[in-house]
């Protein structure tokens, strides 16, 4: 007699897709770097990070937690395309409105919850009083970050980044139905290097690459102390919606001299 179970799971679980999936996102990367250094402003860029890692690398410590991370990487890739992401997968058919709608919400969706994250569990923003402090004190050790120190962080860090993300996947496949395996590409491929950009560093202000300035300029700015703002990563919305965006003098200096100036108006 079959079970109930088993063929549940053999309609619901597509390994394959999830296969797919992996080998795109390996794919697109790739690709997407070989065109980008085309570009003068992204190849100085490159070049520029390559070496501050090469120095990096240099100290044991830090090539320690580089090498454990890979490591760990590894193993997290696993169990999320081996046994979370084939529930979320689908080749069927969509409008093209469709994949854009839902690239926009997984990467927004993502970064909301991340904000929450990084603000009141990593840092010290007074509700719950930043818990996981002494982890996300190993990345802020980085204060003036290059490309890579995008993964110099504590392990159960990864675990955390990774987990959530593909936590957003698991429940909005719930909610929107499976997602197309281009969809997962695509956003997989954006959400990693966005990530990665905003530790760049990066010296090009030019149209029309202007706003990856910023994002860099702006995600420094949350290394440079560990009392800064900035706390989303995908965009800079949810810290301009709730008040933490950091030019530099700290978000919560930027807000207290906001309120001061209202109550001169006021006055």
């Amino acid at each position: 007699m079959n079970s109930p179970f088993l063929a549940w799971l053999h309609e619901n679980y597509h390994w394959d897709l999830s296969l797919y999936a992996l080998i795109g996102i390996l794919a697109l990367g790739w690709l997407g770097k070989q065109l980008v250094l085309l570009v003068p402003s992204f190849k100085e860029a490159h070049e520029l990070n390559v070496g501050a890692y090469r120095d990096k690398m240099e100290n044991p410590r830090y090539a320690a937690n580089q090498k454990w991370n890979r490591k760990w990487g590894l193993v997290f890739l696993a169990v999320i395309f081996g046994l979370i992401m084939p529930f979320c997968l689908t080749l069927e058919a969509q409008p093209w409105w469709r994949y854009a709608v839902d690239i926009f919400v997984i990467l927004m969706f993502y970064d909301f919850f991340y904000y929450l994250t990084h603000r009141f569990l990593f840092h010290d923003s007074g509700f719950f009083g930043g818990p996981l402090k002494w982890m996300h004190a190993v990345h802020h050790r980085q204060h003036n970050p290059c490309r890579n120190d995008s993964s110099y962080i504590h392990p159960l860090e990864v675990a955390m980044g990774l987990g959530l993300y593909v936590a957003s996947i698991a429940v909005l496949s719930l909610l929107m139905g499976k997602f197309h395996v281009a969809t997962i590409i695509v956003t997989w491929v954006a959400f990693s290097q966005i990530n990665l950009h905003n530790h760049d560093l990066w010296k090009s202000d030019r149209f029309p690459i202007k706003y990856l300035n910023t994002m860099a300029f702006m995600h420094h700015n949350h290394h440079a102390r560990f009392t800064g703002g900035n706390f989303a990563t995908i965009s800079l919305l949810y810290d301009w919606m709730f008040g933490t965006l950091d030019y530099g003098d700290g978000w919560k200096k930027q807000a207290a001299k906001q309120v001061k100036s209202v109550t001169a108006d006021a006055g």
